[in-house]
């Protein structure tokens, strides 16, 4: 797939570390607010195997409040800059808003992670013209009640289905069929029953694209554990392993790097991939 001027193999599973830039991200909001400490992180998990950098500036815990373009800018352009110039990382914008997809192209980045899959008014048509790969996620309802009792049909189904129309929607609007990666989203108005069923589906969800996989440290890993959030670094990367394990995982997105990174290694020794 092209990311801008470089192309890269995405048949076997690329890692990408995750950069909140946020003081109320779940795992480690207020860690990386600052530019420099934000941007030595970037660079550890770029140096330790992370592929791409994903840089959020808005928060999409359960029960998390908005934030006002004006802030989501103020945090996150100067990280896609420095991250551009200071390394070879490719960078994805963890973003909904479409003057902040913008700015970010213009800042260096490479990829539009959008966990509202381009429907805020604008983002599909800004997505379009800066003619970046884009990750489409499934959500039910918004951050704020995603989680207040969901219900499905079909968890497979329904979420199946809500991917697959979007999809269509996007490239009937002129997004690039093949720049497209397609996200479940764990976690993201589902019970720990739906996201493990989800899990389970996984061959049928690639067939519609690449998928990008997100289960790092979240709720449905601590429910199987019993681990606080702190402590799920483990569970993180079975989850992980597991998934690159299926043909179409294209992306990681994970907090820990460098055990991700050692996993997938052993891994493919073991598989002679």
């Amino acid at each position: 797939m092209r990311f801008r001027d470089r192309e890269v193999d995405i048949e076997s599973p690329k890692i990408m570390g995750v950069l909140n830039v946020t003081p109320d991200s779940f795992s480690d909001g207020g860690s990386f607010v600052r530019i420099d400490a934000a941007l030595r992180h970037g660079v550890e998990m770029f140096e330790e195997g992370a592929d791409f950098i994903d840089v959020g500036g808005e928060s999409t815990r359960p029960g998390a409040l908005p934030v006002s373009e004006t802030e989501e800018l103020d945090r996150v352009i100067p990280v896609v800059e420095r991250l551009a110039r200071e390394t070879d990382a490719l960078i994805s914008v963890d973003t909904s808003s479409p003057l902040v997809m913008t700015e970010a192209y213009h800042a260096g980045a490479h990829l539009i992670n959008d966990v509202r899959a381009l429907t805020r008014p604008g983002a599909l048509k800004a997505a379009v013209a800066l003619g970046l790969p884009v990750c489409l996620m499934h959500m039910q309802k918004d951050p704020q009640s995603m989680q207040q009792d969901p219900r499905y049909d079909s968890v497979v189904e329904d979420v199946h289905y809500w991917l697959s129309l979007r999809q269509q929607e996007c490239v009937a609007e002129g997004l690039a069929a093949d720049q497209i990666f397609l996200d479940p989203g764990f976690g993201f108005g589902k019970s720990l029953q739906h996201n493990l069923e989800l899990l389970r589906a996984l061959p049928r969800f690639s067939a519609l694209g690449p998928l990008l996989i997100g289960v790092s440290r979240k709720t449905m890993i601590g429910q199987i554990t019993g681990r606080p959030v702190d402590q799920r670094m483990v569970g993180s990367v079975v989850a992980a392993l597991w998934a690159a394990q299926h043909s179409g995982v294209a992306i990681l997105r994970v907090h820990d790097v460098a055990a991700t990174q050692d996993a997938l290694t052993v891994w493919k020794a073991i598989n002679y991939i």
